[in-house]
């Protein structure tokens, strides 16, 4: 048998992971020097509205990987069950947790040499993660076998996309996701950067606009652009307490595909949040290529 996993940083909620068979693993973050808050470990909900207004108002949590001993105490329980493990998680590329990670199987491969540890990268994070793992959830619901979902990844993870625009690029700035000049220059003129996660799962900043509605133009281009077989796949739009902008880029969507299309909002989680702060849209899709 297999136990699927994923992360917090796919914006899965609790109600989702248990949907689909999810196990999550929670990716922490720090809003001063004493505490450690663990997404749906310490609280049940994501109280978003909270979370972001409390980045509006200055406040700059900090983010960091997890320890081999924590994945052990996730990994450890499900060997024992007897059970084998798919973890789909996010982009290898954006975080030191994965160097933890690949301790800890080694480590439990040894401890437990009859059972498996699958994993599959998303090359992604937030919604671009979120999209591939419902994909992933649905085969697995579906009764397909980990030899099935794992070449299934092999040939589709680079056929889905995201692109997203932050509000304020001080977020960035303070991340050390952009340059000083950049971020400064940003907000004075009012430029969006249009960004997008490419092959390697990197953040990569592919143009400009200026102001919030020409950006969510720009979104729907890269969306008539590039997608594929739009009808018979979600297309996850993204946001960090923004509704009335994710909305607006749904609504341009369905004005230019109809009814038809299976449009899920999602709020992004608060480690990926912290980074890029409030008023963040993005758009996630089956495409020809990232």
């Amino acid at each position: 048998m297999i136990q699927l996993f994923t992360d917090t940083d796919t914006d899965i909620t609790i109600e989702e992971a248990k949907k689909y068979g999810y196990r999550l693993i929670s990716m922490p973050y720090s809003t001063s020097d004493n505490d450690t808050i663990y997404p749906y470990e310490d609280y049940d909900y994501f109280d978003y509205k909270v979370f972001y207004d409390m980045l509006r108002n200055g406040k700059l949590p900090k983010t960091f990987a997890i320890p081999p001993k924590k994945y052990i105490e996730y990994f450890e329980p499900t060997l024992k069950e007897g059970k084998d493990i798919l973890y789909v998680h996010f982009s290898k590329a954006m975080s030191g947790t994965f160097n933890a990670m690949n301790l800890a199987i080694e480590e439990l491969n040894e401890k437990y040499p009859e059972r498996k540890i699958y994993t599959i990268d998303t090359k992604g994070i937030t919604i671009l993660s979120n999209i591939i793992v419902k994909e992933i959830g649905d085969m697995y619901l579906e009764g397909k076998n980990i030899n099935e979902i794992l070449e299934w990844a092999i040939d589709e993870v680079d056929h889905f996309a995201t692109y997203f625009f932050a509000d304020n690029l001080n977020f960035f700035k303070r991340s050390g996701r952009v340059s000083n000049v950049t971020a400064t220059m940003g907000n004075i003129i009012g430029f969006k950067p249009i960004i997008y996660m490419d092959d390697n799962g990197t953040m990569t900043n592919i143009g400009k606009e200026r102001g919030r509605i020409k950006a969510i133009n720009k979104l729907v281009e890269y969306v008539e652009l590039l997608s594929v077989d739009i009808y018979n796949h979600r297309i996850i739009i993204g946001h960090t307490d923004a509704l009335d902008l994710a909305q607006k880029l749904g609504n341009k969507l369905t004005e230019k595909y109809g009814e038809r299309l299976n449009i899920e909002y999602v709020v992004v989680n608060p480690t990926a949040g912290s980074h890029c702060g409030p008023d963040t849209i993005g758009v996630a899709f089956y495409a020809k290529h990232k």
